[in-house]
């Protein structure tokens, strides 16, 4: 069946939900939108299935989350009863339809026998990631886009150990879903009667409590929260998404009392309204914090993004105005703050170990190795540091200490499986308590840092490819990079080129080394002057990533390298796309 029969079909159903319906009749005379809505399906990335909102087998709605969990049915179908039993746990954020997949997923599920525990309301991501292993669940859901525009909704499948569902076992479901190609037979359950045969239930408070009692863990000096903690100002919003429901307990809960919340942006809205992107990567997502944070003399503005998973943050400057810290800078205080802190109070494991992605900063590198730490590289997705983690744990060979991602994703106790920005929230104040207490802001712990450690600097530009022949546009890049490799860049020779599709490193004197991680389409590229390249499609968005770090011994001196290789990497995506 191709696009326009498919069209037809979905035209010629005699029950469709009215959104649905709508956005059908919206398409009507656009054959280039009824393309891209039916011509191909949604797919399974680092972080799940996520695309817009409307009619079709490339978006989001109730069908496509129904085939999805039908896959995900169908896999729990084939174990013994003692784990099907254990159940999914679900949770969903503030975006349009998001209650209502959250539901439809557990309609599915009922109707193969499988119990579902849903929240009562919006919930964070991580609370998602911690439910699972908190009641023992096999499997878990989450309703999100993320920080992706209004338009967009989102499906995340967590495995039993509370991380992202591994590529082996999201292979296999995705294959069991597309099996289940007429969409408009999945059978579902009525949730009165899931409910009388308890197959569904509504859980809220009593896992919020267990959250957060954990998260009173994460801060390392209580002590000294009590005597800097209150009168630290900071702002905190949560971009009209689920950051409301635990991040200010947990600040209350750890002692902070004089932070500053943005009124406008605690409302849980789907439409988003005071931004145009709920992102906290983007310095206009902080428009409304640095007004308040002026009219309050706040030190550090904080925010998260709608399912609370990644957290940004902007530092006062010297002249009171307000910058936009890196993903990577966030990481690198928080990691230099644990393990000095643990290093000072003689807590510092012997057998500790920090996670990172390998499109990450070299300077969390640099701050481990200070304190004797080893750094593991793993690819992206934090479903990769999850899975060290049980790892650690099964072989009981290291002490996870922080886990970190340079698209704003940080993990600092292991009792969530994926990023947390209610814990990052809450230890990154406790940082500018630190800094408050030497009479300092996190701008100057930002710079004694960059003086002990050298002047990391780090760059990400993303290329898009929207529309039915975008992946072929990014597979195409990246066949002709393989094709033709390069021996330099921006006057730089390349000493060796990471192929993670391979799993193969190629030095510059032509000899090979295998890189001992899953295969993925990444490549990377070690430069002579010290600067490294990494290229990656993106896993759950049309685009293609082009990374940049690089350091130099001063501020000047990294700016104008880093300034130098992105008008190198442009000049580089424009030969590429022409």
């Amino acid at each position: 069946m191709n696009y326009k029969e498919d069209y037809q079909n979905w035209l010629a159903q005699k029950e469709l939900a009215e959104s649905v319906k709508l956005d059908l009749q919206k398409m009507k005379n656009n054959d280039e939108e009824i393309e891209d809505a039916f011509g191909t399906q949604m797919s399974f990335g680092t972080a799940g299935m996520r695309g817009l909102m409307g009619a079709g087998m490339n978006r989001m709605n109730i069908y496509t989350v129904r085939q999805a969990t039908e896959g995900l049915a169908s896999y729990m179908d084939t174990l013994d009863d003692k784990q099907k039993q254990r159940g999914v746990a679900i949770s969903f954020d503030s975006r349009y339809h998001s209650k209502e997949f959250a539901y439809e997923t557990a309609r599915v599920l009922g109707a193969h026998g499988i119990k579902s525990f849903v929240f009562d309301d919006i919930r964070p991501t991580p609370e998602l990631s911690f439910t699972i292993r908190h009641l023992n669940t096999f499997a878990g859901v989450m309703i999100t886009a993320s920080h992706n525009p209004m338009q967009y909704n989102g499906y995340k499948i967590y495995g039993e150990d509370g991380g992202q569902m591994p590529p082996k076992a999201s292979d296999m479901i995705t294959t069991y879903a597309r099996k289940a190609s007429d969409v408009f037979t999945i059978k579902v359950a009525n949730i009165r009667d899931l409910r009388k045969h308890q197959l569904l239930d509504v859980i809220g408070e009593d896992v919020d409590e267990a959250y957060l009692t954990n998260a009173h863990k994460v801060n390392v000096n209580h002590e000294l929260i009590q005597e800097v903690g209150k009168d630290l100002k900071f702002v905190y919003t949560p971009l009209h998404g689920t950051g409301k429901v635990l991040c200010r307990r947990a600040l209350e809960n750890a002692g902070f009392k004089n932070y500053s919340i943005v009124p406008e942006q605690t409302i849980s809205d789907p439409e988003f309204p005071t931004v145009d992107f709920p992102n906290p990567e983007f310095p206009e997502a902080f428009n409304l914090s640095i007004k308040l944070g002026k009219k309050v003399g706040a030190d550090v503005l904080i925010a998260t993004d709608p399912d609370a998973d990644r957290l940004g943050a902007a530092v006062r400057q010297p002249d009171n105005s307000y910058k936009l810290m890196t993903g990577n800078q966030i990481a690198s205080v928080l990691l230099d703050y644990i393990l000095k802190a643990k290093q000072d109070n003689h807590e510092l494991p012997a057998d500790g170990i920090v996670v990172k992605s390998i499109v990450s900063t070299e300077l969390a590198t640099k701050i481990a190795n200070n304190y004797n730490i080893e750094m593991k590289n793993v690819l992206t997705g934090f479903k990769y540091i999850a899975e060290q983690i049980h790892n650690f744990e099964q072989n009981h060979d290291h002490t996870f200490l922080f886990g970190f991602e340079e698209s704003f994703g940080y993990l600092i106790k292991p009792f969530v499986r994926d990023k947390d920005a209610i814990q990052s929230t809450i230890l990154l104040a406790e940082v500018a308590a630190y800094y408050k207490q030497q009479g300092k802001t996190l701008y100057d712990g930002l710079q004694s840092m960059y003086e002990k450690y050298g002047y990391f600097k780090e760059k990400t530009i993303s290329k898009m490819f929207e529309g039915i022949d975008g992946k072929d546009k990014m597979a195409k890049i990246m066949n002709e990079l393989r094709s033709n490799p390069m021996d330099s860049f921006n006057n730089s020779k390349v000493v060796a080129l990471e192929d993670f599709a391979t799993a193969t490193q190629t030095n510059q004197d032509g000899s090979t080394k295998k890189i001992n991680l899953p295969k993925s389409n990444v490549l990377k590229y070690w430069l002579e002057d010290g600067t490294w390249i990494a290229i990656r499609p993106s896993g759950t968005e049309p685009k293609v990533k082009f990374y940049i770090g690089t350091e130099d011994q001063t501020q000047a001196k990294a700016n104008q390298r880093l300034d130098s290789y992105v008008n190198a990497v442009n000049q580089l995506i424009e030969k590429l796309t022409k």
